[in-house]
Parts: structure tokens; sequence; C-alpha cells
């Protein structure tokens, strides 16, 4: 299978520890699985928190979850996932 473009995200080893994030920021892929995926907020609900990003740069990273899966179920287990009531304030 042909690898799948993510225009949005990206995996540098001098940011974020090199796990992969949204390009510009430090907001990494796991953050917004864990919040949509594992605590039910819906991507639109995400926006108000992280105003300055766009419903298709969520929905891109739900889309290299599902892409790389392994690595990133690996890549939460090992930083010990967000707790549900740490979302950043808005």
């Amino acid at each position: 299978m042909p690898k799948v473009v993510h225009p949005h995200i990206m995996s540098q080893p001098d940011v974020c520890g090199g796990s992969p994030c949204v390009k510009g920021t430090r907001i990494t892929v796991r953050t917004i699985v864990v919040y949509v995926l594992h605590h039910g907020l819906a991507p639109e609900d995400l926006l108000s928190y992280y105003p300055h990003l766009s419903l298709a740069t969520i929905y891109d990273a739900l889309a290299y979850y599902y892409d790389n899966r392994e690595e990133l179920d690996a890549d939460m287990a090992a930083n010990d996932t967000l707790d549900p009531q740490a979302l950043p304030s808005s």
C-alpha cells in the first residue's frame, strides 16, 4: 500500500521529541487522538481549545493516527496519555 501524505502533520527529532505533531505547532497527534477518540470530544469542539487549528488539520491528525495506529498507540503508551481534566482553557 502506498504511503499516504498528511499535509498538516510533521515529525522532527527536535520538535516534541520526534512525536508526530501539527505543522507549525507543538500540538501532537496523540493529543488530538486522546481528546477526540478516548475522551469523546468532537473535533468541532476541540477547535474552541485550539482556535488556531482548522477542522481539516484535526481530521488529518486523526487520519494520520489511523494510517499509523501501531506507532501512535506505542507513542501514547510511552507518554502516559493526557488527563481528561487537563484541556487548555478557552
